[in-house]
């Protein structure tokens, strides 16, 4: 969908040698590699180990989007270490292969695609609050054989549609930022936002107002707060509340 955005750019992308794929059959100019074509043809077994397994863990896995708290917006370089430790965020939050996760943030940040995303596929069968089972690196990387979780989409959050939602999907757990929050807690009182399943909101940048608002109003979910940078090296998580 966003080719046409990218197409006037291929001269000079070419020259910068950045290579540009494309999920979809085509036809595109020279130079522009369609993944469709290779993804049917790829086989279902996977490739020995040694073919896929990151000779460092600590070289690059991927670039994500930061919105520079500690500089310019930029590509922010993401480990293949910290990709896997990606995998145990839910657990460490009390979460289960029994939830549902409702996501609604951009997938090019670390929250929505490595904790969201990612963090859904590495829940495990015993996942629960700190303390249960835990997997090497003292729980940061979890059990070999995860269950994985439920994570619902949401292309775009609306705080209108939020509580329907829950509802009809069975929502138990909301990835969160602070602000969207606030979003549900300014909207207008209506019949039946008491009446949901969820039980768990995590996320980071909740001020204490409306945290206190949000449990007042649409019932006694229980809120982890945490703080990390995509480009720091520590994470910080308010079991307390």
């Amino acid at each position: 969908d966003l080719f046409g955005s990218v197409e006037p750019l291929l001269p000079s992308l070419r020259e910068d040698g950045v290579a540009v794929w494309v999920l979809g059959a085509g036809p595109y100019p020279p130079g522009v590699l369609a993944l469709q074509e290779l993804l049917d043809a790829a086989s279902e077994e996977l490739e020995p180990e040694d073919v896929w397994e990151p000779e460092d863990m600590n070289d690059t896995c991927l670039y994500i989007f930061t919105s520079g708290t500690p500089g310019l917006p930029k590509a922010a370089r993401v480990s293949h270490l910290k990709s896997i430790m990606c995998l145990s965020f839910y657990e460490l939050v009390g979460a289960s292969s029994r939830d549902v996760v409702y996501l609604a943030l951009p997938l090019y940040h670390m929250a929505g695609s490595l904790l969201g995303i990612v963090g859904c596929i590495g829940i495990g069968e015993r996942a629960g609050a700190p303390g249960g089972s835990r997997g090497c690196f003292g729980g940061l990387i979890p059990p070999l054989h995860p269950a994985g979780a439920t994570c619902v989409l949401k292309e775009k959050f609306s705080a209108s549609q939020f509580w329907d939602d829950c509802r009809a999907e069975g929502v138990t757990v909301f990835q969160s930022i602070g602000e969207l929050c606030r979003y549900l807690v300014n909207q207008p009182q209506r019949p039946g936002e008491r009446q949901h399943g969820l039980r768990l909101a995590v996320g980071s940048g909740l001020r204490p107002d409306v945290w206190r608002s949000f449990q007042r109003r649409f019932g006694p979910i229980r809120i982890v707060e945490t703080y990390g940078m995509s480009e720091g090296n520590v994470t910080l998580f308010n079991y307390t509340g």
